[in-house]
């Protein structure tokens, strides 16, 4: 599943400071079993706009995460709390089938429900 957000940074606190502790967090929390990695994407025609993914194995296995248990990751967050503005856009199931054409590809797109 993919646990996705958006996070606008107030300044002073820039993207680049973001950034690194999400890099910091990251390594720590992805120890958690289920997690399967993270990507921050950052928004066109915006300098303090980020789409943050968390990719898991399974929303149980997101949901039973502590990030209290480590001092680093809970510091960590409750920076991001005071120096973001962070907006759930969802959580989402892998895809039950997609739709996916490559550039040099003719569209044969598959069987859709």
């Amino acid at each position: 599943m993919k646990y996705i957000f958006e996070v606008r940074v107030i300044p002073p606190y820039t993207v680049a400071e973001y950034a690194a502790g999400w890099v910091e967090a990251s390594r720590i929390i992805q120890q958690t079993p289920g997690a399967l990695g993270t990507e921050l994407h950052r928004k066109i025609g915006s300098d303090d706009t980020l789409l943050a993914i968390a990719h898991w194995q399974s929303k149980a296995h997101r949901d039973v995460k502590d990030d209290d248990r480590d001092a680093t990751v809970k510091a960590i967050l409750a920076k991001h709390h005071k120096t973001c503005e962070i907006t759930l856009i969802g959580e989402f199931d892998e895809p039950e089938w997609v739709v996916r054409l490559d550039k040099d590809e003719q569209g044969d797109f598959g069987t859709m429900p």
